[in-house]
């Protein structure tokens, strides 16, 4: 493959047999070749009396391809010129051939090869870049004659050929390296036996197949001792090479991108270009016609059993090759390249190159002309119909784009099929045509009219053209007005210009806020790590309040401290805002409309120690902990492993808190406007084009348009000569590549558009210009915020009571980039001109979507009513069960405060105005955790109990800290959650987590309002470390290690919650049967969270393999809550080590696929405690270093703080009888699977994801209830069930049992009675028989006796056999 170098093992024993080898290796495949040709005529040769091929040294090269451009071919037919020279002077000579060409241009930067032809594809075939891997450069010489010969004869395959392709034949690459090869040499290993010779590498021994810049490389290459890599890297830039071909030798395949992988593999990883298909397409067209490639067993000596299907290969799945140069052309140019390996002996002899070029004549051919399939054409100016040079062409659903020639022309490879494909160029609106069907054959052709964004102005860029605003939006600012200030009014202009330094600029900011409260509130964010204040001066016609419709607008400068030009400026916009305001109708309607917040300084601390006059250096530009804060934030492509900054989170935090529009952050040091994104996944620098990118270029161009310095393009002529950007703005990752940037965390973690200004080219210039930078840039400032007033806004609001609906999801079609709505439902989104689709949702309520059409003024109001979703209950299901009004005002109190904690910005609100904050700043082992615990109980005895649930196998206590108003006393209507950490003892993190929790919430108890409210309404229980014996033998910064993971007797805690059974019960291990017997089944948590380490991510039950989980929608809710508010786990790349390719959507994983294992705490906890628990992975390394808790801490309190106002929602629940006494031990069923129990006082609380839920309610001797219940997103529903006795009796109604059953007694008691008047008949004619038959008073008495004593035995007789009977009957059935 592009320059193998295999073992030549196979080889070395063989060389005194090479010859013979060499025939019986290739004698099939020559029959094979022969037959072919006597068999395919038009596998002739045209040349007609070609001379014998054989190897030309450089100088008969360079005379036999001079020869054949100047003398043989006809004029206008073949070019011959040299890219440049090799590393001892060789020329490297390229032949170009096609029809017409053009002359030679003049000037340093003409190509020596002529310019390119508009619409005619450039292809290049470059060969011997090993110099002893001779075949190419012999094929090419001959493919030359071949073409020009053909020409000359009319072939119309030839002649069609050159008519429409520009072809570029290069025989030598690395023509030192041929010089010193040997013919017959055929593994290349004669160097090593003679000393000399060889040649693969170039005369400086370097492999120019592992010399170029590569994708997945942690150093670029050095190009100094590599001339003929850096000729053929400039000579690439100066063309748009289409499709390309490098020849080799050593094999008998056809290899294809990715030639390496992000982990170097050796072989057998499959690595695929996002173009694989068409990748296999090209390099089977080769193969197909190449008659011993094709069978894809080359049989090459030492290698007989390498099988390549189909005769191609991916060139990684091969072996990896770093620094290749196939993938080069492919992933920093148009280019497609595929390597062609040609035969198994590198140098074969002179005498098989007859039948070398039979076997890849037909296949050279055919691969040129794959360049023509795909689509083609123009991408030009609506206006001027000038073609768009550097316009970019993307083809949805695949991840790499082209971009056009210098005529607007490209041509795009693509395999058959159906595509959508888009063209996109800064300054135009991108146009996308759909459904372009992709035939076999010649390309489609598909051009592309883009109109221009804005109507550039001709001569001054400074230029007003003054707009009116729409009838739609008659409170919102002009977008693109300019308008200034009539002739009667002058604007006062600031003359503070001076550098202010901290002191300065603090006395400066509180000056302005004393004199002008009205429109003006001063406030700090944070601290910097010096403990400066991080400042912000909101100005606004109501300040510190947000207005219902009004956007926020915010200027952030100084990020870097040796920047300083922004830092001034906005000091000055301060004061140009100020003193202008009710006198200037500009200023006045902007401040009126818009709440701005200006922070001159984020790096107050690097501006300190930076030096006026500093033009270009780096000195103050990083923080005080040294850590560039524009490299700090969470990247959406790359793991920022720097800890977070105090800044940095500082201003992260502002952000959750405010709902920002649009926003700037002002640097210097060039004079550009830049737009996201600022990198992407490769990390190189290209155009990585967000959704929003069309939205971005126009906001861009309202600042540079107004700059007219900037709007030229050429920034810093004397510093960067070469840097030029159209209309004075770039995309972001496109001038270079920025992981960890501002803007695009912005952009992507919050509702706000930021854009990077460069502001000059001196970094910290002297005082004295400082006027001249305000004037450049006053309009440009006062014109980009206005931009905060284009596209749509509105509100979205309930339709049943008309309130505003908050975190409803505003989405336009087309553009995957939502926003959401703050609290009174209202909601900004910036748009371009045109007409969009918006859809608008929110939980529990229907959606509504609206045609918008939006223009280059004012924003269009347009507002959404939702409708609640269909909450009725089924019919034939409609129990005594009553919803909570919630009328307590303390209820309503609490229940506002979850909902403003749920909000968007609730809990960064929280963490910003929180009295104290913890600083984790080391580990604390078994007894430094034992002294905190109870330091926090003794230090806070009212909200705290510590007790012991149990001692490990080493004795040590596992601590568990109860937080509560009122702890260790029952509150069975409050809502119980516990935090677990420590399972593993090499694991560590999540154990110091809980501390600086558990501190954070004991500290701002009474002192912050929410916290307050949270520990008086929740139970919080807190076991920091599980496995304390392993803890104390695990070691710091120990990333990978397993020691201390298991418990004293070596086993896994988290495999030993097995079952409950008894028998399991005594096999457990201590710390799991402490956990499981006072902490799990107590039964009466409403959430678990875990934490552990060693990735980054949340995974929900089960952990355990099962077909189905129960509930999973909920327990995967609960796990996102926790990813979505972490900075980085939400991106799914976790970028550990081993996984940098991993990606989790979400950052959120079922146990069972992230690592399936029995026995796991969370699965018992949902199966036995009925208690849903998620597991946190805090971090790849099991046992970080102390310096990183403190960015830890930062990373993960808003999400435990997120858990703990969580279990305030779901279904809470009161279960009554009609005497209003509570009801215990009522199952509790939501929708059929999960299943609770009522506790103490009849109270039940169960976690659901939003949207509704069936509940059913059973209880002994009371009727089932069944009920339809709405889960809100942001407040728990109050259900209250009130329970009739049953009144079934054997299923049947108790009013027909009972009427029943009297009618039977009734029944029973007449026939007695009737049975009893008849048998006392009979008794009295028995007695009148008697007298009338007994002569004698004795007999008679004597007869009464005797039947007096019959009847009693009889009587007797009876009884006892019927209660023997009943016995009988009583035994048979509890047998049965």
């Amino acid at each position: 493959m592009a320059g193998r170098w295999r073992s030549t093992g196979g080889w070395a024993p063989l060389l005194p047999l090479l010859s013979l080898l060499l025939w019986r290796a290739e004698a099939a495949h020559i029959k094979k070749a022969e037959a072919a040709a006597s068999t395919t005529p038009g596998n002739a040769s045209v040349t007609g009396a070609a001379p014998v091929m054989h190897y030309m040294d450089e100088a008969e090269l360079a005379s036999s391809l001079r020869s054949l451009a100047e003398d043989e071919a006809p004029p206008g037919l073949a070019r011959l010129f040299s890219i440049g020279r090799s590393g001892e002077g060789r020329e490297l000579w390229v032949l170009r051939l096609s029809a017409n060409l053009p002359e030679v241009g003049a000037g340093p930067e003409a190509d020596p090869g002529g310019p390119p032809i508009a619409g005619r594809p450039q292809v290049k075939l470059v060969a011997n870049m090993h110099g002893d891997e001779t075949l190419g450069r012999a094929l090419l010489v001959r493919l030359a004659r071949e073409l020009v010969s053909g020409w000359l004869q009319g072939d119309p395959r030839l002649r069609r050929l050159l008519n429409g392709t520009d072809l570029y034949l290069m025989p030598s690459l690395n023509p030192d390296g041929f010089a010193r090869a040997s013919e017959g040499d055929c593994a290349g290993v004669r160097q090593s036996q003679a000393g000399t010779g060889g040649g693969r590498e170039n005369a400086r021994g370097k492999d120019l197949n592992r010399s170029f810049p590569d994708q997945f490389a942690t150093a670029p290459p050095d190009l100094a001792a590599v001339p003929e890599v850096r000729a053929l890297m400039e000579w690439m830039r100066r063309n748009r090479f289409v499709l390309s071909a490098n020849l080799h030798g050593g094999s008998v395949v056809a290899s294809y991108p990715y030639d390496d992988s992000a982990g170097h593999q050796p072989s057998g990883l499959y690595s695929r270009s996002a173009d694989d298909e068409v990748f296999k397409y090209l390099a089977t067209a080769y193969a197909s016609n190449h008659p011993v490639m094709k069978t894809g067993t080359p049989n090459c000596p030492g290698e007989e059993s390498e099988v390549f299907e189909g005769g191609i290969t991916n060139g990684a799945q091969w072996y990896d090759v770093e620094g290749g140069m196939q993938d080069y052309n492919y992933v920093w140019a148009n280019c497609f390249e595929v390597t062609f390996e040609l035969s198994c002996c590198k140098y074969p002899p002179a005498s098989q190159l007859e039948l070398e070029w039979e076997n890849n004549r037909e296949s050279l051919l055919t691969f040129i002309e794959k360049v023509h399939i795909g689509i083609k054409g123009f991408v030009r100016d609506s206006v001027t119909q000038a073609g768009l040079e550097n316009a970019t062409i993307t083809v949805a659903g695949i991840a790499h784009n082209i971009t056009t020639g210098r005529f607007g022309d490209y041509h795009r490879l693509l395999v058959p099929r159906t595509y959508n494909i888009t063209a996109a160029v800064v300054g135009y609106l991108p146009v996308t045509v759909v459904n372009v069907e992709v035939k076999e054959g010649n390309a489609t052709a598909v051009d592309f009219s883009l109109e221009p964004t804005i109507a550039l102005p001709i001569s001054d860029p400074t230029q007003d053209t003054p707009v009116t605003a729409t009838d739609s939006a008659p409170n919102a600012t002009n977008v693109t007005s300019t308008e200034k200030p009539t002739p009667a009014h002058q604007a006062i202009q600031p003359k503070d210009f001076r550098h202010h330094h901290f002191p300065d600029m603090e006395i400066f900011l509180r000056k302005y806020a004393n004199e002008y409260p009205s429109i003006t509130r001063l406030y700090s964010v944070g601290k910097s790590v010096e403990q400066r204040e991080l400042y912000v001066m909101e100005i606004s016609d109501n300040p510190g309040i947000h207005e219902l419709g009004e956007p926020e607008f915010k200027y952030i400068g100084n990020m870097h401290g040796n920047e300083v030009v922004g830092r001034e400026l906005l000091l000055n916009l301060i004061e140009y805002l100020c003193k202008n305001y009710g006198t200037d109708p500009e200023v006045t309607d902007l401040v009126q409309k818009t709440r701005i917040h200006i922070m001159p300084s984020m790096n107050p601390d690097g501006y300190e120690k930076s030096q006026e006059g500093d033009r270009e250096s780096t000195f103050g530009r990083n923080n005080s902990n040294n850590y560039d804060l524009n490299r700090n934030f969470p990247d959406q492509f790359f793991q920022i492993s720097d800890p977070l900054q105090p800044e940095t989170m500082a201003v992260m935090n502002w952000l959750k808190t405010y709902p920002f529009v649009l926003s700037a952050n002002l640097h210097g040091g060039s004079l550009v406007v830049n737009y996201p994104y600022d990198d992407d996944q490769r990390g190189i620098a290209t155009y990585s084009k967000s959704p929003d990118d069309s939205l971005f270029q126009q906001i861009a161009l309202s600042y540079a348009k107004e700059n007219a310095q900037m709007f030229q393009g050429h920034p810093c002529a004397e510093m960067y000569p070469d840097e030029y950007f159209p209309h004075g703005i770039t995309n972001g990752a496109h001038w270079y590549n920025v992981p960890g940037g501002m803007q695009d965390w912005n952009y992507l973690n919050t509702n706000c558009f930021e854009l990077t200004i460069e502001l000059g080219c001196v970094k910290y210039p002297k005082a004295e210009e400082l006027p001249r930078y305000w004037e450049q840039n006053r309009r440009s400032l006062l014109q980009f915020i206005k931009q905060v007033h284009r596209g749509v806004r509105g509100f979205v609001l309930d339709a049943t009571d008309g309130q505003g609906i908050l975190n409803a999801t505003v989405s336009v079609a087309n553009i995957d980039h939502p926003v959401s709505t703050y609290t009174g439902g209202d909601y900004w989104r910036l748009l371009a001109r045109g007409t969009y689709k918006i859809t608008v949702s929110a939980r529990g309520y229907n959606s509504e979507t609206k045609i918008v059409k939006v223009d280059d003024k004012s924003a269009v109001q347009v507002n959404f009513t939702l409708a609640r979703k269909d909450s009725k209950m089924e019919e034939g299901k409609m129990p005594d069960i009553n919803m909570a009004d919630a009328s307590d005002p303390v209820t309503k109190e609490f229940e506002t405060l979850i909902k403003n904690l749920s909000a968007e910005n609730g809990l960064e609100h929280l963490l910003l105005t929180s009295k104290a904050d913890v600083l984790p700043y080391r580990y604390r082992p078994y007894k430094d955790l034992s002294m905190f615990l109870r330091g926090l109980n003794l230090n806070y005895p009212l909200i705290t109990n510590l007790t012991s649930l149990g001692q490990s196998v080493e004795f040590r206590q596992i601590w568990s800290l109860e937080i509560s108003n009122k702890p260790n006393q029952s509150e069975p209507e409050e809502p119980k959650i516990r935090f677990v950490a420590g399972i593993h003892g090499n694991a560590p993190v999540g154990t110091e987590l809980l501390l600086a929790l558990a501190e954070f919430l004991c500290m701002n108890y009474k002192k912050n309002l929410a916290v307050t409210k949270l520990i008086d309404k929740t139970r919080i229980v807190i076991v920091p470390s599980l496995n304390p014996d392993g803890r104390e033998i695990a070691q710091e910064r120990d990333c990978a290690s397993k020691i201390g993971q298991t418990n004293a007797h070596g086993k896994d805690l988290d495999t030993d919650f097995a079952s409950n059974s008894s028998q399991q019960s005594g096999a457990r291990e201590p710390e799991t049967k402490a956990i499981i017997e006072n902490l799990i089944m107590k039964q009466d948590f409403s959430l678990s969270v875990a934490l552990d380490g060693g990735s980054l991510l949340v995974t929900y039950p089960y952990d355990k393999p099962v077909q189905t989980v129960e509930n999973k929608e909920t327990l995967k809710h609960l796990a996102s809550l926790y990813a979505t508010n972490h900075p980085t786990m939400h991106l799914g790349q976790s970028s550990c080590p081993n996984k940098s390719d991993e990606n989790i959507p979400g950052g959120v994983m079922l146990g069972a696929e992230w690592h399936s294992h029995l026995g796991s705490m969370k699965d018992f906890s949902v199966a036995y405690g009925h208690c849903p628990e998620i597991t946190v992975y805090t971090g790849c390394c099991y046992f970080p270093g102390a310096g990183q808790l403190p960015a830890l801490w930062a990373e993960n309190k808003k999400s435990l703080l997120a858990m703990l106002v969580e279990v305030h929602k779901g279904i809470y629940g009161l279960v009554q009888d009609r005497h209003g006494r509570p009801v215990s031990k009522v199952e509790i069923v939501l929708n059929e699977r999960v299943k609770v129990s009522t506790k103490e006082g009849g109270y039940f609380h169960v976690l659901l994801t939003p949207g509704y839920h069936n509940l059913h309610a059973k209880a002994d001797g009371y009727q089932q209830q069944h009920i339809q219940v709405l889960v809100h997103h942001d407040v728990a529903s109050f259900v209250h069930i009130q329970f009739d006795m049953d009144n079934r009796i054997f299923g049947l109604p108790r009013e027909l049992v009972v009427t029943v059953a009297g009618a039977t007694m009734s029944a029973l008691l007449l026939t007695a009675c009737i049975i009893w008047c008849v048998c006392s008949i009979k008794s009295n004619r028995h007695k009148d028989g008697f007298h009338r038959l007994r002569q004698h008073q004795d007999d008679y008495e004597d007869e009464i006796r005797m039947m007096s004593t019959g009847s009693k035995k009889s009587l007797l007789s009876h009884e006892f056999q019927d209660e023997t009977d009943t016995e009988e009957e009583t035994l048979y059935s509890s047998k049965h």
